[in-house]
């Protein structure tokens, strides 16, 4: 939701939207997880998950915790409709496989720096 220029995070609706772009079920989150396929429901309409179990959602779906709390579908959606705005150009794009590509470049991204940081320390 944004106000004034002011994205809320809810990271729930970000499990949802991550689990439906990597085409995972409810039901197969759950047995991951542990739980019923409710509670994976109850999950997905909260705002903020505790964070051990959003560590255990994020491990389920093969992501950090953080890229799912910095997961924004509205940015991305604006960053392919400012990348594909030339329409001199007639193509055919599924721009769900355009958000999993820019999704993985960010997860990608991510990794690098953690990298970066542990061979820091």
């Amino acid at each position: 939701m944004e106000a004034q220029g002011i994205y809320t995070v809810h990271e729930g609706k970000n499990v949802k939207r991550i689990r439906e772009i990597f085409g995972i079920k409810q039901d197969h989150l759950a047995l991951d997880l542990g739980i019923s396929q409710q509670a994976v429901s109850l999950l997905e309409q909260k705002e903020i998950i505790d964070y051990d179990l959003l560590e255990k959602v994020a491990k389920a779906l093969k992501v950090t915790p953080e890229a799912i709390k910095n997961f924004n579908e509205q940015a991305v959606v604006n960053n392919i409709n400012n990348t594909f705005h030339d329409h001199s150009v007639n193509f055919q794009f599924n721009p769900i496989e355009k958000i999993v590509e820019l999704y993985e470049r960010l997860l990608q991204s991510e990794k690098e720096k953690n990298e970066l940081i542990k061979n820091k320390m």
